[in-house]
């Protein structure tokens, strides 16, 4: 938001200007999130798959780790970015600004914190101690940065007391800045809308349920419409305080509550009490509370199960790691969609054969024991098929053609009479795929093979029969199961 609002007014020279251009794309950003919450796109979340919600995670969680280094080391003058490069960089150039006394407290604590997490994790019923450990460890550390002022601790320092006024009356929409404020709210509503439903499914896969796109959409929406009156910018779930609530055993909406209610007596009347409230302490909080959301295991099934999917994952946690979560999300979602696309374009298709002492059909590939049927070919069809893999398919089917006749020929056996397409797990066709099948009936019907058709599923069968295709095939042509077919040719199978 601060970058594209910074192309057009400089918040230095017109302060007013530049603070009603964010509360207005704040507003519009709502705006845009609530209508898609309400046009029910709620489906658009079901891009962020588990593999990507693994690479997300992990890479999100090291990035908070990192951004901690500067709480943890005592450093002052800390970058600005997120990205890995940026952050290390900033820590080596100001290694000058170190702190041993923040040192050695950050990492006290940071043992004891981990400490406490690994009693609860092995003893369940000892929950209350990593539950408590973070308001005990803010306690203790604000007494020890107290009776140790003036030793080199960085700590919170004055913070005025009370809440930020009303914003509703610098809205603006009108002038020639609309358009801009416009835009920046789409932009950053996207962003916002894409992190928050990312961390809302990352602990919703951690703790077994779901979550409603539609709802999250709303949520988030009108949160930043709200917000936008009450001096606000564009936001989202927070991923840090996400998972310090998770780890502190929070399990429903009322932690909410309880939370805002706490920051708003805490902004009225506690403020004082944490002036000697160290950084470091917060740090080692929040080091803790995403150190256990990297999931290296769940990684390495990805790898073992399928490469793409762990392709997915490595490429949010580099996109994350390495640039933003933003591009980290980009990235991995484009390549979850280019999965999509090569399975749609690309489906799967095998030869079967008949298991012995059966009637069934199976793939050769996966049942060792089923045999060809000469001079039958049976290909089992495992996808939808669409405009997209008709093209494909008629190629896949006639390349088998061509294999099993090579190798009737070496082996002196009849080469292939008909062709059983079993199209059991066939569950739609378009009219690309209906015209496919017609062609291909004509060209092997030119070269005196048969065609037929096994078990389509009733709405490929309708669909069939109001087009071209079921006057090509006929009723003689489609059957009930592959076993039917082979049985109803005028030649017999050679097994």
């Amino acid at each position: 938001m601060g970058s594209m609002l910074r192309e057009a007014v400089a918040p230095e020279q017109q302060p007013i200007l530049y603070l009603q251009l964010a509360f207005t794309a704040t507003f519009f950003a709502g705006v845009f999130q609530a209508s898609l919450g309400f046009l029910r796109l709620g489906f658009i979340v079901d891009f962020l798959s588990k593999a990507t919600l693994t690479g997300f995670m992990g890479g999100a969680a090291v990035i908070v780790s990192l951004q901690q280094l500067k709480g943890l080391l005592g450093i002052v003058h800390f970058t600005t970015h997120m990205g890995f490069v940026d952050v290390m960089a900033s820590v080596v150039r100001r290694h000058s600004e170190w702190q041993w006394q923040t040192i050695v407290m950050g990492v006290a604590f940071l043992a004891i914190l981990l400490g406490t997490r690994q009693i609860s994790a092995r003893n369940p019923r000892l929950f209350w101690v990593s539950a408590a450990a973070p308001l005990t460890s803010v306690i203790a550390s604000t007494i020890i940065s107290y009776l140790c002022r003036g030793h080199g601790i960085s700590i919170i320092g004055d913070l005025p007391r009370g809440v930020n006024p009303p914003s509703m009356n610098m809205l603006v929409f009108s002038g020639s800045y609309v358009a801009l404020a416009v835009k920046t709210g789409i932009m950053t509503g996207i962003l916002s809308l894409t992190e928050g439903i990312a961390v809302g499914r990352t602990f919703a896969s951690i703790n077994n349920y779901n979550v409603d796109g539609n709802k999250e959409m709303m949520a988030i929406g009108v949160m930043n419409m709200a917000g936008s009156c009450a001096s606000c910018y564009v936001t989202t779930g927070s991923f840090s305080r996400s998972a310090v609530n998770y780890s502190a055993g929070c399990r429903t909406a009322v932690s909410n509550i309880v939370m805002a209610s706490a920051v708003l007596v805490t902004l009225l009347f506690l403020m004082p009490l944490f002036h000697y409230t160290p950084n470091v302490i917060l740090s080692a909080i929040i080091i803790t509370a995403v150190a256990g959301l990297i999931d290296v295991r769940g990684a390495a099934k990805l790898w073992k199960v399928d490469k793409l999917d762990f392709c997915a994952c490595v490429a949010a946690f580099l996109g994350v790691l390495l640039v933003s979560v933003q591009v980290g999300l980009s990235i991995a979602v484009g390549i979850s969609l280019f999965k999509i696309l090569l399975q749609v374009t690309r489906p799967n298709t095998v030869v079967m054969g008949l298991v012995p002492g059966t009637q069934s059909y199976r793939s050769m590939a996966q049942y060792r024991e089923a045999v060809r049927v000469p001079p039958f070919l049976v290909v089992g069809v495992e996808s939808a098929i669409y405009f997209a893999n008709s093209t494909y398919l008629v190629e896949r089917i006639m390349r088998y053609l061509r294999e099993e006749e090579e190798r009737a020929a070496k082996a002196n056996l009849c080469g292939v009479r008909c062709i059983v397409l079993d199209m059991s797990a066939v569950t739609a066709i378009d009219t690309s795929g209906l015209d496919a099948l017609a062609e291909m009936k004509r060209v092997l019907d030119k070269r005196g093979i048969d065609l037929v058709l096994a078990n389509p599923v009733g709405s490929v069968t309708e669909r069939m029969y109001n087009s071209v295709v079921g006057e090509t095939f006929g009723s003689d042509r489609i059957f009930f199961s592959v076993a039917e077919a082979v049985a109803a040719a005028p030649y017999k199978a050679q097994p």
